[in-house]
């Protein structure tokens, strides 16, 4: 699929500098883009990367309109702009619509849905127009999925849970399986809580491959609108997640707690349960989170690799800190001593 540049200015906005004419049919980075592909460049520091390019037009940064004689789309936000960009030259291809001859359905289903093989959809489900369900999925009875979305190969959405909308599910992923609430006898046997929530995914949101969300104990577990979640998360029973937060692979939420809007979770950020964590806050790599946090900023507790000999020395230190405090206040009080008697 190819587009002028004008042609992408008119869909996409932006200011054109250079020949309105030049073809572009793919995205590329600077470094490898040829005839035909557009890259981009989103700062100033990045400059380098226009040096000998053969990229056959760039997005930039208004900052940098005069730093290439290249045909040029001058945007506010160049990776965004980038990013619809590629969009555009790359919508997505789905099957076409029908349910495959292996695939059991028992539900009524719109004409637009496709099934894929070896699928299953349980009765008194209700499937929105253009959804897709791959191959190996499995639909439990009364699950809701909106208009649009698309459920990869192997996705389970168990009994009664809710998908919007235009929401992307990757292989793998688990959908309302059972929270891990148990009451424990004196003895130390466990008794099974039935989870009698449901899991709710609100429009536009997407999965990476094998994430799990939790069903609730008693409440629903809900995830906003526009949410999106790397491969290998979990989002425990109860959890409630606002909308546009994203999350990195590997990040673990455990029950009943509450992540606010536009949230940013790094890769490995486990939260503790119960707490809370509000809008407009970026919770750094392999932090771990044991107390709320409420107020917008950035927050890091986690510790940077460094050479072995050196992180074996710090441990032993570290083994020693009560010591050292102990002889410190023992210090500060012969000192203090020390001072009344002047």
């Amino acid at each position: 699929m190819n587009f002028s540049l004008q042609e992408i200015v008119e869909l996409l906005g932006g200011e054109l500098r250079g020949d309105a004419s030049v073809s572009i049919s793919q995205v590329a980075p600077l470094e490898r883009a040829s005839v035909g592909e557009i890259g981009f460049v989103v700062h100033p520091k990045y400059r380098q990367a226009l040096v000998g390019t053969q990229a056959a037009a760039v997005i930039l940064p208004v900052s940098m309109a005069e730093e290439t004689a290249l045909p040029r789309i001058l945007a506010a936000d160049p990776h965004l702009y980038f990013a619809r960009v590629a969009q555009l030259l790359n919508p997505a291809k789905g099957p076409s619509a029908g349910i495959h001859p292996r695939a059991l359905v028992l539900s009524e289903l719109p004409d637009s849905v496709s099934v894929g093989a070896m699928a299953y959809v349980g009765e008194g489900c209700i499937v929105g127009e253009n959804v897709v369900i791959g191959p190996g999925c499995v639909v439990e009875q009364g699950v809701s999925i909106g208009e649009g979305s698309t459920l990869r190969a192997n996705v389970t959405v168990y009994a009664d849970c809710i998908v919007g909308k235009n929401c992307i599910l990757h292989a793998g992923s688990v959908v309302g399986s059972d929270g891990f609430g148990y009451a424990r006898h004196k003895d130390g046997r466990w008794e099974k809580i039935p989870q009698i929530g449901r899991a709710v995914l609100g429009d536009g949101v997407e999965l990476g491959a094998n994430v799990t969300v939790d069903r609730g104990a008693l409440d629903d577990t809900v995830i906003g609108n526009g949410v999106k979640i790397d491969n290998l998360c979990h989002i425990a029973h109860n959890c409630v997640i606002g909308d546009n937060t994203a999350m990195a692979a590997q990040v673990g939420i455990a029950g009943s707690s509450r992540v606010g809007s536009r949230v940013m979770l790094a890769g490995q950020v486990g939260v503790n349960g119960h707490i809370e964590i509000g809008n407009d806050i970026l919770i750094s790599g392999a932090t771990a989170v044991t107390k709320d946090i409420k107020q917008p900023g950035v927050y890091t507790a986690m510790f940077p690799a460094e050479p072995h000999k050196d992180w074996m020395r710090n441990a032993a230190r570290f083994k020693r800190i009560e010591a050292m405090y102990e002889r410190m206040r023992d210090m500060e009080k012969k000192l203090e001593e020390l001072e009344k008697k002047k």
